[in-house]
């Protein structure tokens, strides 16, 4: 009888918490390392929906159009496919090096994970895990990006990054960039922007060209980078900001306080808001991307590190 009543009261409150997901507006889908779980935020209602259970302290993340939410968990090597409407895991794989950054690519159906030991890629099937190929690139490979036909490595101890086209997963080209390249991304445009760690400053690439075009000074530890309203923003780890630029003059335009240790950012559409992972401060900063300004914030689970694109839009 206890069974009983407890898997009616468990069955309550999954379907509970699954109706709440489901009204709620869009999210944001945190990896929290040292707390070892996924928070689940509604951004329109600014708070905490619910938190997953995530073995082995996950840091990389990527978000699917249909809520799939891809998670890295490193001290366990262990890649996850996790539903955060029943929290259930999808499938998972352990892989056997260093596995940090990851990326979809919706489009043919793959993941990629960086392996930060063993200077390669894996690519993945989205549904089920299974390894497909593997990618050779520098040294000490982390942040992944994926748009317009390409995959985007920063290869941080070679400092450069390693592009391969997405028909045929061959390597097109070699870019050399700052000290030690972390995080990255692709703005609408096109253009791949690369956060340097090692020089404080973001290296702006055309892809077409395989060639810098620009380097932007920023603050100390570029780590993410995000895009919305025509403006680049740029968390800076240790100095406990975001440097945001006009994204077609690349002129700077302010240099906002957020929480302590800011390390992912991703954005909710082109209007915002600008979403900070905090690490050391246990939060969320929600940036309006129009004026500029820290205008709310969310706490999460320990150590939220969110490193890649976690954010789920409705």
């Amino acid at each position: 009888m206890r069974r009983t009543r407890g898997g009616i009261v468990v069955a309550a409150l999954s379907a509970t918490l699954a109706a709440t997901l489901a009204a709620a507006g869009d999210l944001a889908l945190v990896t929290n390392q040292n707390s070892s779980d996924l928070s689940v935020l509604d951004i329109d209602a600014r708070q905490e929906l619910r938190r997953i259970p995530v073995p082995g302290n996950p840091a990389g993340v990527a978000v699917a159009a249909d809520g799939s939410t891809y998670t890295v968990s490193p001290d366990t090597k262990t890649v996850r496919r996790i539903d955060p409407e029943t929290g259930a895991t999808l499938a998972e794989t352990v892989l056997d090096g260093g596995p940090i950054g990851i990326a979809l690519d919706a489009d043919h159906g793959r993941v990629f994970v960086s392996d930060w030991y063993n200077a390669r890629i894996w690519a993945l099937d989205a549904g089920t895990l299974a390894p497909l190929a593997e990618l050779e690139t520098g040294s000490a490979p982390a942040g992944l990006a994926v748009a317009g036909g390409v995959l985007a490595s920063a290869d941080r101890d070679a400092d450069q990054v390693s592009l391969f086209t997405l028909s045929d997963l061959r390597r097109a080209a070699r870019v050399t960039v700052g000290t030690r390249p972390f995080g990255l991304g692709f703005a609408p445009d096109g253009r791949l922007f690369v956060g340097n760690v090692g020089s404080n400053d973001v290296s702006v690439i055309d892809p077409a060209t395989a060639r810098v075009t620009a380097t932007l000074p920023v603050g100390d530890r570029p780590y993410g980078v995000g895009f919305a309203a025509g403006r680049v923003f740029v968390t800076n780890q240790y100095a406990d900001t975001v440097s945001v630029f006009d994204l077609a003059t690349l002129a700077p335009l302010a240099t906002i306080p957020v929480g302590e240790y800011p390390e992912g950012i991703d954005s909710i559409r082109d209007t915002g808001p600008v979403v900070v992972a905090n690490w050391f401060s246990n939060t969320v900063s929600l940036i309006d991307p129009a004026t500029l300004q820290v205008v709310g914030e969310i706490a999460t689970g320990d150590g939220p590190r969110a490193f890649g694109r976690f954010i789920l839009q409705r």
